[in-house]
């Protein structure tokens, strides 16, 4: 997951595109995945791999914020106003730390390209799923951004794969509008073992809204179609290894949850 993040800052920086990254501990990744800013033990110097791939390349800022989140995250909205070229992400150490900026996510980032015409690419990184840190460190509250989505205005993901979070990321820059972009990062899946793509899945093809069935299962044998969304699909997943009898119901998973990607979904019940 790390590697992918790492390659989609790195190719953008290497087209021409600023990345700037910005929250609490995202120096070494909340759940210490990330390891962008490296430092010498001697005089507490800082190295930034992602700054020396090339000459021509752009520059990647890493900065661990303080926890005032509602400062932060309203600082960040603002330099995506003024910077439309520059990769801007907010990542919140713990889903639930969101919630002190509420005043910018409902006053701005949700509605200030309908009050205002100001379009913003902002990212905001929240981790997201219960893995034993309580109720309040757990949920993002994905309930709450889906109540603020109305007319296109918000982007909501919760990728099951490196390689549909790595062209999330680059989608942001190489499309030719901006749109602000919620992404449920996860916790377990930071490391989980079937949670891989191949480096032909970040080299080719492109965010994929739906992810049908992987394992082909005849069509003509399917009564059922499960959708489910980030961890749960490998939770379910895991399950039906323990069922043969199985191979009527098809995992459908939603990757983009706002806007719904009712073209696709449509496509494969159709199917």
């Amino acid at each position: 997951w790390s590697t992918a993040e790492a390659l989609a800052f790195g190719s953008l920086l290497e087209e021409g595109y600023p990345v700037r990254l910005v929250g609490q501990d995202s120096g070494r990744g909340t759940f210490s995945q990330r390891h962008s800013v490296l430092r010498n033990q001697l005089d507490n110097s800082r190295y930034i791999p992602l700054n020396n791939i090339s000459k021509k390349q752009k520059q990647f800022e890493v900065v661990d914020s303080f926890l005032s989140e509602l400062a932060v995250l309203g600082f960040e909205y603002g330099y995506s106003l003024v910077e439309p070229n520059t990769l801007t992400l907010w990542e919140a150490q713990f889903g639930d730390f969101a919630n002190g900026a509420q005043v910018v996510i409902d006053q701005f980032i949700a509605s200030g390209e309908r009050k205002w015409s100001r379009a913003s690419g902002l990212v905001m990184l929240l981790p997201h799923g219960y893995e034993g840190m309580g109720a309040e460190h757990s949920s993002a509250r994905l309930e709450r951004f889906l109540q603020l989505c109305a007319g296109l205005n918000l982007q909501i993901v919760n990728a099951t794969t490196p390689a549909n979070f790595f062209h999330a990321l680059r989608r942001q820059m190489v499309r030719d509008f901006r749109k602000p972009l919620v992404v449920f990062t996860p916790k377990k899946l930071l490391r989980f073992p079937a949670c891989v793509s191949s480096f032909e899945d970040l080299t080719e093809g492109s965010f994929k809204e739906v992810i049908d069935d992987p394992q082909n299962k005849d069509p003509q044998n399917v009564d059922t179609i499960m959708f489910t969304s980030g961890k749960m699909y490998y939770e379910i997943l895991d399950q039906q290894k323990n069922y043969a009898e199985l191979d009527n119901v098809a995992l459908v998973r939603i990757e983009q949850i706002s806007p719904v990607p009712v073209k696709q979904i449509r496509e494969i019940i159709k199917k």
